[in-house]
């Protein structure tokens, strides 16, 4: 009977903003925001909510709602909106968004591991068989993605609990980001680190975001950071009272969302100045959330009146909690994402598609694609880590990589939104776009919007004489669409 009772039970509307707030907001895209902006991060944050955030979720709804029965995910959504060729490319560029996102983790999830043990990022030190910190990093990171594919091809049951640890350290440091700030502001009498002026909001104290194409180009950071709103896709049906509930509680938790991430980018303010503590050549988007969080440390001993050395081992010991929050919620993902995308995508395509024993699923785990799949992130880990430049300009160029990959494919998810409106023969329970003009008007608005991010984010280096950052950008999804269309064209060869 309580089984029963708890498949048959409806997400409130409490639960429902809950859960959409703990999948899409991310902490370390606070810090990041703050290095790159400073408070002029917060407009932008608000203004991707508005022109991205909310529509999309709603196209999202209305797509989960519609195909709530289909095994194949965003790919029968676009398939049955517009075609399998479409659909394919799009779904494949959404698994590609992961592929770059592990190239991106193997590196980067050392950072945390350094601050769970040092309390600092000592990875720019670190050296291996007479390599330099970048390319041990790339070593390390081969190890990873190797040790990673063979533990979940043999089964993956105690990762859940690794990702709930995980889940659960990290909410805690927002906890951890309000509370401290608070204490310093009032340590230091309303005094903020981060001098609030006429300009704040509209400029950057980074000298790289000083030009108009530059600041555009952070629209692409915003826009990541709701990323994973992809998952209230399949809550339609969940919801009590879903006409009325779904499309409040998606609106309330983008409203939270927002003020969220605009509070925390002011909170890093308090106690961070930006001159001082962020312009160093040490610092990059890789490590820039430990760095200030270990200053939240540091400034809260120095508030208080202890001693220097006891307020940078404070420092040192938040770092230490970050990073291994960080570490352990990255573990988790990283098993579990090493998995479930290229699953859901040979499980939803045709198997046909798919060359030799590619499509073969054993114990419950595509083993062949997974193995195919690391050595495809080693190829690029190895390319990457060995092109000649320093762990500031590595990282920098990894995350960006990761960000135009991940937030791509909602340009083709957004782009079959209005031809999906326009086919009578789906049904569509649910809609929260009653006009087919104001369906056409979102798909316009999130793809543009999506669309513009990224190609100023894309061109911004070359401008400023980085064209090999520019290369790199447009490289992974460039790749995997051509993947995508010569396995789509053998794939038509063989049912002809």
């Amino acid at each position: 009977m309580n089984t029963k009772e708890n498949v048959t039970k409806k997400l409130s509307l409490i639960s429902l903003i809950l859960m959409i707030f703990t999948s899409v907001f991310g902490f370390a895209n606070m810090p990041r925001s703050f290095y790159l902006m400073g408070y002029a991060a917060i407009p932008w944050y608000i203004l991707s909510g508005v022109t991205f955030f909310i529509p999309f979720a709603f196209m999202m709804a209305e797509f989960g709602s519609a195909f709530k029965n289909e095994k194949g995910g965003i790919y029968s959504w676009m398939e049955k909106s517009i075609g399998p060729k479409y659909a394919f490319i799009g779904t494949f560029m959404w698994y590609a968004s992961y592929v770059i996102w592990m190239v991106n983790i193997c590196n980067a999830i050392w950072i945390p591991f350094s601050n769970a043990f040092f309390g600092k990022d000592t990875t720019a030190t670190w050296t291996l068989f007479g390599l330099n910190s970048t390319q041990s990093l790339g070593i390390l990171g081969v190890c990873w993605i190797l040790l990673v594919t063979f533990t979940a091809s043999k089964g993956l049951e105690k990762i859940a609990k690794v990702t709930s640890i995980g889940g659960t350290a990290v909410a805690l440091l927002n906890i951890v980001l309000l509370i401290g700030a608070v204490i310093v502001l009032a340590l230091n009498k309303g005094q903020v680190a981060q001098p609030i002026i006429s300009s704040a909001f509209t400029q950057s104290p980074n000298p790289k975001y000083g030009s108009p194409l530059a600041i555009l180009s952070f629209l692409v950071f915003a826009i990541f950071a709701y990323g994973g709103i992809e998952v209230v896709g399949g809550l339609v049906d969940q919801t009590e009272n879903p006409e009325k509930n779904f499309p409040k509680g998606l609106t309330i938790a983008a409203i939270i969302i927002a003020i969220g991430y605009s509070l925390g980018i002011f909170l890093c303010g308090i106690f961070t100045n930006w001159k001082t503590v962020l312009s160093g050549s040490g610092v990059h988007m890789g490590n820039v959330a430990y760095v200030v969080m270990n200053n939240l440390g540091y400034q809260l001993g120095h508030g208080l009146g202890l001693s220097e050395t006891i307020s940078l081992s404070m420092g040192a010991w938040v770092a230490r909690f970050v990073g291994l929050s960080m570490f352990l919620a990255l573990t988790g993902a990283f098993f579990t994402l090493s998995y479930a995308p290229l699953k859901q995508l040979i499980e939803g395509t045709p198997s046909k598609l798919w060359p030799g024993k590619m499509s073969v699923i054993k114990n419950g785990m595509p083993l062949n694609a997974m193995w195919i799949q690391c050595i495809v992130v080693i190829v690029f880990v190895l390319l990457v880590t060995f092109g000649g430049e320093g762990a500031s300009q590595f990282f920098s160029k990894l995350v960006l990589m990761t960000n135009v990959a991940m937030t791509l494919p909602y340009m083709f998810i957004s782009g079959a939104f209005a031809s999906f409106k326009k086919k009578t023969d789906i049904k569509k329970p649910f809609q929260i776009f009653k006009s087919y003009k104001s369906s056409l008007a979102a798909t316009i608005i999130v793809t543009l919007t999506v669309g513009f991010a990224n190609f100023f984010t894309i061109i911004e280096p070359a401008t400023s004489g980085d064209i090999y950052s520019t290369i790199w950008m447009i490289a992974g999804p460039i790749f995997f669409t051509i993947v995508a269309l010569i396995m789509h064209l053998r794939f038509e060869k063989q049912k002809s």
